[in-house]
């Protein structure tokens, strides 16, 4: 309150003040808005795209995120797991490279960070801060110490799983497959170590894409906090890859006794948010399969290689068929989201350049992340929750998960596949 009113005698009540009503630009100039999933790394490598070129297609560069106000992305290292399969390692660190070699292209307009602190500063200097996380357990071959060079190369988050299992964890995309080998648990003895060392590095685990009984067995076993990257709401979508209100609330407690819980961040891919439009995908499928099929033998026949960049181009035509759900819709899943799990567990996981364009109507690019920050004002939303949504709930678990880390690297605890001490022979 201005200090004038303290100077006012009782017989005189002060004037009524009306509250000031925001815009979301004056919400997001107070924001350091985080997107934590980008597949913009596959166009790095495979169309020899830049940021700083025009969107040709895409949903990200610097002109976008300039007019969005987005503060940091976490681009997302994904491989595929049948065209790259026998080189896992080789292209994950390809894209980490791509990555890096954009900051290079542009180090007036973006800076590579690695730790909550790093974001801050980019903010301060008016940088846009990239950062990575795998996008698939399968990147690291059943191997920690690639898991720690891809940690020491800057990646902050790994997904589990992809849309397919691996030799430790099972995948939403395939765990009724009963012609792929699946653990007993959800974890097996390795895939605990490798929760338990992604912990211990600091490094932040991802749930999205994990199969149900992955998901609980996770939470049993990590010492931090979790994000789910880029998943929505299972109770408005019936995806797999969505969560359901159990799911949402075991996300908010995880962590620990003295944690503040994880966060859901909100994928925006249309598939995710719209019942009608994953049930109009789901009856083009066959379709779809097909021709991708008839494409890989035409480049195998003409010797050329077959990207994903190509297959993507077969669904995105497929898809470009289905109308588009409106801009309400995604912010139903944050509304949801907010109110299962609370408003400290929820953000922002766009999956852009991930999706074949298929996102809701008005919303192509970061440019138009305005018109979230305004849905939500327009749902009752203060201020100070969507500066929440909007970024500060990851930053929040960012630090806890290097919090824990540094407890972690105090203990000199075995990892689960070595033998306990209490196992040993005697001597």
């Amino acid at each position: 309150m201005p200090a004038v009113f303290y100077g006012q005698s009782a017989s005189r009540p002060a004037a009524k003040m009306t509250p000031r009503t925001l815009t979301a630009d004056q919400v997001e100039q107070s924001s350091i808005i985080i997107d934590t999933h980008a597949d913009t790394p596959q166009r790095f490598l495979d169309d020899h795209f830049n940021l700083g070129d025009p969107l040709n297609g895409g949903n990200l560069n610097l002109e976008s995120i300039h007019k969005g106000n987005l503060g940091a992305e976490f681009f997302s290292i994904w491989v595929e797991p049948e065209i790259y399969k026998g080189q896992y390692a080789r292209r994950t660190v390809e894209l980490i490279d791509s990555v890096k070699q954009q900051v290079a292209k542009y180090p007036g307009q973006m800076v590579f960070v690695t730790t909550p602190e790093g974001i801050e500063a980019a903010h301060r200097e008016h940088k846009f801060a990239a950062l990575m996380g795998i996008e698939g357990g399968h990147s690291i071959e059943n191997s920690l110490a690639l898991l720690r060079q891809y940690y020491a190369l800057g990646v902050r988050y790994m997904t589990l799983t992809w849309s397919n299992s691996n030799d430790w964890a099972d995948s939403s995309g395939d765990d009724t497959d009963k012609s792929i080998p699946h653990t007993k648990e959800g974890l097996s003895e390795f895939g605990k170590d490798v929760v338990y060392e992604m912990n211990r590095l600091g490094m932040m685990v991802d749930i999205s894409h994990v199969s149900d009984k992955t998901f609980y067995r996770t939470l049993v076993i990590t010492r931090a906090p979790v994000i789910a990257s880029h998943s929505s709401a299972r109770a408005l979508c019936d995806a797999p890859r969505n969560m359901t209100d159990e799911m949402l609330r075991a996300v908010a407690n995880s962590g620990g006794p003295g944690s503040k819980g994880g966060v859901v961040q909100v994928n925006f891919f249309s598939g995710f948010i719209s019942q009608a439009y994953r049930d109009a995908e789901n009856a083009q499928e066959p379709e779809v399969k097909k021709a991708v099929e008839e494409a890989k033998k035409k480049a195998k026949a003409d010797g050329r290689e077959f990207t994903y960049a190509d297959e993507e181009k077969i669904q995105r035509s497929y898809m470009d068929r289905i109308p588009r759900p409106p801009l309400s819709m995604l912010i139903d899943h944050i509304d949801h989201i907010a109110k299962v799990a609370g408003v400290d567990h929820v953000g922002l996981g766009s999956d852009f350049d991930g999706v074949s364009g298929q996102l809701p109507e008005g919303l192509d690019s970061p440019a138009d992340l305005p018109k979230i920050t305004q849905a939500l004002l327009d749902r009752g939303y203060s201020a100070a929750d969507c500066r929440k949504i909007l970024g500060g709930n990851l930053l929040r678990v960012f630090r806890e998960v290097e919090a824990v880390s540094k407890e972690l690297q105090a203990e000199e605890r075995p990892r689960i596949t070595d033998k306990q001490p209490f196992d040993k022979a005697q001597k």
